[in-house]
């Protein structure tokens, strides 16, 4: 099948060659989804509510032509395939955290008709991390609604990935993704939300601090 012919900028420009190939309407969405691991065909199209089915299957055919994701197969046993990044399309993580976290500062109360994930939530988590707040390594689970996440310290460098830590962690978090999204939108106040019981934290004090330091919550 020959490479699709898009519409580009025409301009020998670094954020014009970018925008040529991510700037379409959902492309950034879906490499959101996949920030959080690798998703089959039908999770991407219940992750990403309003897509048509046709546009998605073509967004994906476009992303994997420029090698920002590929398919493979979730296991050597099984037929049915995958959609992950590529060293390329992970590229982008930075760049797609710091659009998140500016977004996270525009972000209203919730309309009634607004949709929200577990993987959203994640990816509010890692956009809030500070860096400069890694003290030692150890590992943090994040339970929100019905999915589980953990967020990794080692050396010095700070990883969200999807699913249990590697041991135990130090510090076990408990929320739905509405919370977790507007205490990094500044909305929900963190000593409020654990007031009321919306965002639990179990663990050691010198844990909850650290992991609280970690994401911004407290100074």
């Amino acid at each position: 099948m020959a490479k699709q012919q898009r519409r580009n900028y025409g301009q020998y420009c670094g954020l014009a060659s970018a925008l040529d190939v991510i700037g379409e309407r959902w492309t950034l969405l879906i490499i959101r989804e996949l920030l959080t691991g690798p998703c089959r065909y039908n999770e991407l199209q219940a992750n990403l509510p309003g897509i048509g089915t046709n546009l998605l299957a073509d967004r994906l055919r476009f992303l994997v032509e420029t090698g920002l994701i590929r398919q493979r197969l979730m296991s050597p046993e099984s037929k049915i395939k995958m959609y992950e990044l590529t060293e390329q399309g992970e590229g982008l993580r930075e760049a797609v955290l710091s659009v998140a976290r500016w977004g996270l500062g525009l972000l209203q109360a919730p309309a009634a008709e607004d949709v929200v994930r577990p993987r959203w939530a994640v990816l509010a988590v890692e956009a809030m991390v500070d860096l400069g707040a890694v003290v030692q390594d150890e590992q943090y689970e994040f339970r929100i609604d019905d999915e589980v996440f953990h967020i990794a310290i080692e050396g010095g460098r700070v990883a969200v990935r999807h699913g249990k830590p590697d041991f135990d962690p130090a510090l076990l978090v408990t929320t739905d993704a509405v919370t977790f999204v507007e205490i990094g939108a500044g909305r929900l106040n963190p000593l409020e939300a654990t007031l009321t019981r919306r965002l639990v934290m179990e663990g050691d004090d010198d844990a909850v601090l650290r992991c609280s330091r970690l994401l911004g919550l407290v100074r």
